[in-house]
């Protein structure tokens, strides 16, 4: 019998954490029925007694068996710790008028959440709601999700010589909607669509935008673009990072314009390709070659745009050149013009000079309009 009582008594301290004293007295009152006496402890509020033991305060009285770092010591206790934790998301508690069990409680505004708790909370909203994750792929702003099929008639080919084309009409478009392709980015301090600008997340005009993300719908002024379309959203998480504004693509010039005069009049060419031929052929044969004296090629870039290219020798002088182009282009023969090197750009003035002398062995010459 003193054994199983002594077994009660330790198991008695070890659930409340009484004095041994205590626990026997509960105890001796309820017959020594362990079930009993720990009912009459917490009804008699016995558990009010036990305090937390604190390693930094060594006044600290101590009449339980606690270890020596803070810790939650009843049940009480544990309910006032869940208690904080639901304030800190209801908001601040404050008492007025008394003590904090005789008190008026005031509950202050909820608080507000971080930028990255708002979007772990999109984010796990549209994941509710069947979103999943994918690769990040590059789109641009407004393309359409897939490619549209043709849609227009055509020619069916028969089968069999003998058996004729028959048209076939495509079928017809059962809606004018378009459907577009939206990224949401969303940043530390707010979030952008496309490549538009940062948005506010305490925006109370953007509210109702982030309201339909978290519950897994496209947002109304999305559902707009699209005109009655199919709407593909996609979220990318960038709420690590500040809003940066990406560089607008290249659009090219789509104006109107005036076209700039070259430096020299433009000469028009009014003979037909036969004849521009033929022209070509009698002035090379004009050119008297002597194959036993060495020879070179000279090409002539023309000021209509064209070009020549002749076999000369090297004791021909610039001036052969000047009369090989005329005869090449009669219409040249009363407009004024010169004959330039490239690379350095040289006027060629002295035409009385070989082609040795001048250097132009297998040059190139440009005809240039004075």
């Amino acid at each position: 019998m003193a054994a199983e009582r002594q077994d009660a008594l330790r198991e008695f301290v070890a659930v409340t954490g009484a004095e041994e004293d205590r626990a026997r007295f509960f105890l001796e009152s309820a017959g020594w029925d362990l079930q009993i006496a720990l009912a009459s402890f917490y009804e008699d509020g016995g558990d009010e007694d036990i305090v937390t033991i604190s390693q930094a305060t060594p006044s600290s009285v101590s009449r339980g068996t606690a270890p020596s770092d803070n810790r939650v010591t009843s049940f009480r206790d544990l309910i006032h710790d869940q208690d904080e934790d639901e304030e800190e998301e209801e908001g601040q508690r404050f008492y007025a008028g008394g003590s904090e069990r005789s008190g008026q409680q005031i509950v202050g505004p909820p608080r507000k959440k971080s930028p990255n708790e708002l979007v772990d909370d999109l984010f796990k909203g549209a994941k509710e709601h069947g979103a999943v994750a994918v690769e990040r792929v590059t789109k641009s702003p407004g393309e359409t999700s897939k490619p549209r099929p043709f849609a227009g008639g055509g020619y069916r080919l028969g089968a069999a010589p003998e058996e004729e084309s028959a048209y076939v009409a495509g079928e017809r478009r059962r809606h004018s909607g378009q459907d577009v392709h939206v990224v949401l980015k969303l940043w530390k301090s707010g979030f952008s669509l496309d490549n538009g600008e940062l948005r506010s997340y305490q925006d109370p005009s953007n509210a109702q935008f982030l309201e339909s993300i978290r519950r897994g719908e496209v947002p109304a002024e999305l559902r707009r673009l699209a005109h009655g379309g199919q709407v593909n959203l996609d979220m990318e998480d960038h709420r690590d990072e500040d809003f940066v504004k990406p560089k607008g693509a290249f659009k090219a010039f789509t104006g109107e314009g005036q076209k700039l005069g070259s430096t020299a009049p433009q000469v028009l060419n009014t003979s037909s390709p036969a004849q521009q031929a033929e022209n070509e052929a009698k002035a090379s044969s004009s050119i008297s070659i002597d194959e036993s004296q060495p020879t070179t090629n000279i090409q002539i870039r023309l000021a209509d745009g064209g070009r020549l290219v002749q076999k000369f020798n090297h004791s021909h002088r610039i001036s052969d050149i000047r009369l090989f182009i005329v005869d090449a282009r009669p219409a040249m023969a009363a407009t004024s013009f010169v004959l330039m090197t490239t690379f350095p750009n040289k006027e060629l003035a002295d035409e009385s000079q070989t082609l040795k002398e001048a250097n132009l062995l297998n040059a190139v010459i440009v005809q240039r309009l004075t």
